[in-house]
């Protein structure tokens, strides 16, 4: 019997719920951290692509953002039982990715699994944190409700393959909010192997959409994009940060420029969360005047 060839896999973007190459055909060679092998040949994402990935969120924004929080806690749950299912690939993914051990590997990938857990509890509490009755002069109820802000281009940690990846989304989606992310631009596998996790779970097509490639040449795109509501910047260099925070400024984007040499595998605060937040505040008339309220 002869030897049977290797069937290596092929990995491609997650736009809108479906996995398409890049349109420009384009791919770039991803090699391990530790030895420099190749790994694999990654999607080349283009502009045109990245503006398919913000079309793709735009048009699943109203559905998600008008889930209840329950459900959204619900199927991130989800997510991280798809995650958990498939550990021991995430684990040789992300050990290759960042020249691990497979125990330091595995640590990373149960830190991502219980990240996405710890975010799913907090969908329907961070209400209680973000809104509240205020005290005004007058026979009114003011009531402050967080809304999501809309569409976050989210640019991945580099160094934090699969941690760094689902610590920046998760409280994105959590809150309502649809991404477009773009991975790693060293180590994307991990990332592009989440959309597949993604695609068998129950987020909505265009919750979550990843892009591989050059961060330099995406982000300017998603920056300043006029249907792009906020920016993470967390995966930018300095000098890109700059450029990115300046092109935001058009439509007058929520930016995030986290600090630098954030720990990931640290208990998140609830800051991620409130980033891409907007606040609604409602009168309503009490006692005799009526029922009819309004809202700002």
């Amino acid at each position: 019997m002869s030897e049977r060839l290797s069937v290596f896999k092929t990995y491609k973007l997650y736009v809108g719920g479906r996995f398409p190459r890049s349109e420009s055909g384009r791919v770039y060679e991803v090699t391990g951290s530790k030895d420099g092998n190749w790994l694999a040949n990654a999607p080349l994402s283009s502009r045109k692509d990245a503006r398919d990935a913000v079309v793709a969120a735009r048009k699943a924004f109203g559905g998600w953002a008008g889930a209840t929080a329950y459900n959204r806690g619900q199927v991130l749950y989800r997510v991280a039982e798809m995650l958990e299912g498939r550990r021991s690939q995430f684990t040789r993914e992300v050990a290759e990715a960042e020249g691990l051990s497979k125990a330091k590997a595995a640590a990373l990938v149960d830190l991502s699994v219980d990240r996405l857990v710890w975010y799913a509890g907090w969908t329907d509490k961070i209400a209680q944190i973000a809104g509240g009755a205020n005290p005004v002069a007058g026979p009114f109820f003011n009531l402050s409700t967080p809304e999501p802000t809309g569409v976050v281009a989210v640019l991945a940690p580099q160094e934090s393959s699969l941690l760094g990846l689902v610590s920046v989304v998760a409280p994105v989606i959590a809150t309502g909010n649809t991404a477009v992310v773009v991975a790693s631009e060293r180590s994307p596998l991990p990332a592009l192997s989440f959309g597949e996790v993604l695609a068998t779970s129950d987020v909505p097509g265009g919750v979550v959409n990843v892009l591989s490639g050059r961060t330099a040449e995406i982000a300017p795109t998603l920056a300043s994009h006029m249907d792009v509501n906020a920016l993470d910047l967390t995966g930018a260099d300095a000098e890109l940060a700059t450029g990115l925070e300046v092109a935001a400024a058009d439509n007058l984007k929520r930016v995030l420029r986290p600090r630098t040499g954030e720990d990931f595998a640290a208990t998140p605060g609830t800051d991620r969360l409130t980033a891409f937040l907007e606040t609604k505040t409602v009168w309503h008339t009490t006692g005799s005047l009526g029922a009819s309220g309004s809202s700002y």
